[in-house]
């Protein structure tokens, strides 16, 4: 019984409930002029029905029609702050105009339902509350109410019981009517295909730019990290002042470099609007070698071709891999002999790291951590391919990135 009369205490109830009486505006007014509302006929309801057909899918066909309809049916259909009702999911119509005839037509069977489904619930409306009203008065001894039908004995104290009855029946209508009419607004308003992949390509667009992101921050913070974690072993180790000086100085360049690299993240994220500081690109790969032999590894480095001519999105993501790897070699291999080759041909660019497979780096390559996934994941997104692995007595990390 307290479940019956749950829908009483719901706002969204009466919400839905107007929502479908405001649908039976157009006949009743059209009624008004023809056939007319004075003692109408059940064939005269027919007509009053079917005349405003004609002008509704008219209206339809105007793109805007289907944007009035789905903010209507999102604002008085669903759960809002008002209604005592949580509902998690999404109304999942839209508030787009007609981009298609398909749109149009939906809209159109959406109009002409919520048309005749508001006429129904209306005439529904007004019997039940006539007939609670004729109770409400049979119970207060009006003698107008003679209907034999309704006599019910008890006299006087049987109409105040009958008379809240047409007042539950016509709630539950009105909740049954509003959830189906909830339904169809969700088939029939909801998102067409090209908005479900307009959707999808935005929800892709945030993930990849969050993954750049992420990326991002571990390539600089990671280098910079590994970085000064090994000059300063390093130099703990060798208890020379010159080579505690240098360490340091190396640490200092390389936290300047990135806390900028930090800044214009932060900065992109914030939304500013103000222009980003320009991402370092291979023909600034010296600076990379340079702080890895700062921190005792060994690089001997082989580049041919200009660097300086790569396409930007190539060259910006190039360097990134070769930090990473240099980063990687350091973090698991320690200051090592390492061999990089950056070779630019007509259609390619070739990106080759390799150094010695002590045990730690062979452990760590083998599991193929975030950093190697994330050499692979630019590859990718450029065209190329990354592969690393064993090659021979030595770990290879090889790098195919196309120029055109």
């Amino acid at each position: 019984m307290v479940r019956l009369l749950l829908p009483l205490t719901h706002a969204l109830t009466y919400t839905r409930w107007l929502h479908l009486l405001v649908g039976a505006i157009v006949p009743f007014v059209c009624a008004m002029v023809y056939p007319g509302l004075s003692s109408p006929s059940p064939g005269d309801w027919v007509l009053i029905a079917v005349l405003p057909v004609p002008l509704v899918l008219a209206v339809a066909m105007v793109p805007s029609a289907r944007r009035a309809e789905g903010l209507q049916a999102r604002l008085m259909l669903f759960p809002g702050p008002l209604a005592r009702v949580r509902s998690d999911e999404e109304p999942g119509v839209s508030a787009a105009p007609s981009a298609s005839w398909s749109d149009r037509a939906r809209t159109a069977v959406w109009m002409v339902l919520r048309l005749e489904t508001g006429l129904v619930t209306a005439l529904v409306t007004g019997q039940l509350m006539a007939l609670s009203l004729s109770l409400a008065g049979a119970a207060a001894g009006d003698p107008g109410f003679a209907d034999p039908l309704m006599r019910v004995s008890g006299g006087s104290w049987g109409y105040v019981l009958l008379a809240p009855v047409p007042v539950l029946a016509l709630v539950a209508v009105a909740a049954g009517a509003g959830a189906l009419m909830a339904q169809a607004a969700r088939r029939l308003l909801g998102p067409s295909l090209k908005e479900r992949l307009s959707a999808l390509e935005e929800r892709t667009e945030r993930l990849l730019e969050g993954n750049r992101i992420a990326r991002e921050l571990h390539d600089t913070l990671g280098h910079a990290l590994t970085l000064a974690v090994v000059q300063a072993g390093a130099a703990r180790a060798a208890a020379d002042p010159e080579f505690t000086d240098r360490a340091l100085e190396t640490i200092e360049e390389t936290g300047r470099a990135a806390l900028e690299d930090l800044e214009r993240v932060l900065a992109g994220l914030r939304e500013t609007g103000r222009p980003l500081g320009s991402r370092p690109a291979l023909d600034e790969a010296g600076r990379l070698l340079e702080s890895a032999r700062s921190s005792g590894a060994r690089v001997d480095a082989e580049v041919t071709g200009p660097l300086e001519k790569l396409p930007g999105p190539v060259s910006r993501e190039a360097y990134r891999m070769l930090q990473e790897a240099l980063t990687n070699v350091l973090r698991h291999a320690g200051p090592v002999r390492v061999g990089v080759r950056i070779a630019v041909e007509e259609a390619w660019l070739r990106l080759e790291v390799r150094n010695p497979l002590a045990e730690a780096a062979s452990a760590a390559g083998v599991g193929g951590g975030s950093g190697l996934r994330g050499i692979r994941e630019r590859a990718t997104l450029l065209g190329g391919e990354a592969r690393a692995g064993q090659d021979g007595s030595e770990w290879l990390l090889h790098v195919d990135l196309p120029l055109r």
